[in-house]
């Protein structure tokens, strides 16, 4: 028996390797005829940098994520993919992505997008795939091609 996912969950930053990643997340849900979950992470700690917090900040980021995940939305419903939710959550990216979302939503498969660090800053900061990838309940995949499985981008080394 063939392996069918209920629920995949893809993660957006806005960034190209995650738009690769959505749109490759919305053929596999609807081969798997699955559940699609768009999340986006506000990541809070980049507006503890700022000296006095500025809510208009968190609010201005709040709307680019609504719109963003409304447009990602659309765009599967046009490809035909019609059990489609969303969600936005501040925190943490990697925590939220790799457990509590799965948790809460029952995923079993997570698509995300390559992210561009270099080893260096791999090593500094980590990347999120990598942290999900390590920490994740369920399987991931991490999309570095279009849809035709073309390499768009080198990945910095």
């Amino acid at each position: 028996m063939l392996q069918q996912y209920k629920t995949i969950m893809v993660a957006v930053d806005g960034s190209s390797e995650a738009e690769l990643a959505f749109k490759k997340a919305v053929n596999v849900a609807k081969r798997n005829e699955a559940k699609l979950l768009i999340a986006h992470v506000i990541d809070t700690r980049a507006f503890q940098t700022v000296s006095s917090f500025d809510g208009m900040l968190a609010e201005q980021a709040t709307e680019m994520a609504k719109q963003t995940l409304a447009d990602y939305s659309d765009y599967a419903k046009e490809q035909e993919c019609h059990d489609i939710n969303t969600v936005i959550e501040y925190g943490a990216p990697k925590p939220i992505i790799a457990k509590q979302l799965p948790q809460e939503h029952g995923v079993d498969l997570i698509m995300l997008g390559a992210t561009g660090l270099n080893a260096v800053e791999r090593l500094f900061i980590g990347s999120v795939s990598e942290y999900v990838i390590r920490n994740a309940p369920c399987d991931v995949l991490v999309v570095r091609t279009d849809l035709n499985n073309k390499i768009v981008k080198e990945e910095k080394e």
